[in-house]
């Protein structure tokens, strides 16, 4: 595991709510999430597990041959005490610049503020000008069937987007970043141990995205199987033989730092979706 305690230090000028840092690591720019303790009502929640699943989310994404943001765990000692971070490598630079969507909402129609309403989003794609209609779907529908395996709950216009070419001006689908909501981060390993089958299955089913329909977030499970959106069901078809399961499995259990506790959760958690995604597969191509 990479120790980026001594990693050259620069102005942090990163968004989000997490405690960050951006450091240089063997010459690359890496923003360097970390734990924070927090304090809920009724809780004492002294640990985030959002650096396993920003981990984990981001390269389950590159196992299903996504171009995806480079994540790695790393431990940081931090007034004493050593941390487990998660790094993502910066994917941009001088020519290659990102606009994530929400900034795309805001130069296609001025007059009209969208949040994640569903319909809102696939009208500034089909509006734009600038940008690919067809692949942007195309990509929009393929990132969501992935978020859903995973349950990525916060995959708001600030975390995806485009990266722009300086110097050709070609805009693109940009890399994959900011899965850190996927995998119930906020489950402590105690509450894991103490969860039944059924009450697993409940949470990976009852599973909501951030984007909205008709003003009410979108369960991920429900609106695959109810297969009333043609996109939704092309991606599931592109996507389902890349999706290796095994592969994804063998990923989680390589992980040295987290208790298998955490890693038979997450790899439960994750195949009940799978089979969810695999029978709407199949009956897409009966």
């Amino acid at each position: 595991m990479i120790d980026f305690t001594n990693a050259i230090e620069e102005f942090n000028n990163y968004k989000g709510s997490e405690k960050k840092k951006t450091l240089i690591y063997n010459g690359k720019k890496y923003l360097v999430k970390f734990p924070d303790p927090i304090r809920e009502k009724n809780k004492n929640i002294s640990y985030i597990n959002n650096a396993f699943s920003e981990y984990i989310g981001s390269n389950i994404f590159k196992i299903c041959g996504f171009e995806t943001q480079n994540v790695i765990l790393g431990k940081y000692n931090y007034r004493g005490r050593e941390k487990i971070v998660c790094a993502c490598e910066d994917f941009t630079d001088n020519e290659n610049i990102l606009y994530e969507f929400e900034n795309l909402v805001l130069s296609t129609n001025p007059d009209k503020k969208i949040e994640t309403e569903l319909n809102d989003i696939m009208e500034v794609i089909d509006e734009n000008k600038m940008i690919n209609t067809k692949e942007t779907k195309i990509k929009f529908w393929n990132m969501f069937i992935i978020d859903s395996l995973i349950g990525n709950t916060d995959r708001h216009n600030g975390n995806w987007g485009f990266l722009l070419n300086t110097k050709t001006k070609q805009i693109i689908f940009s890399p994959i970043y900011d899965c850190g909501s996927c995998l119930n981060p906020m489950l402590e390993d105690e509450q894991i141990n103490k969860m039944s089958d059924i009450e697993l299955k409940n949470l990976a089913i009852n599973c909501y995205s951030c984007l909205k329909e008709n003003g009410k977030k979108i369960n991920y499970i429900t609106y695959i199987k109810q297969m009333k959106n043609e996109e939704c069901n092309s991606a599931i078809k592109r996507l389902f033989s890349y999706i290796n399961i095994e592969k994804i499995k063998k990923f989680i259990d390589e992980i040295d730092c987290m208790t298998k506790e955490r890693k038979d959760f997450y790899k439960k958690i994750i195949e009940i979706r799978y089979e969810y995604i695999e029978k709407v597969y199949k009956s897409n191509n009966t």
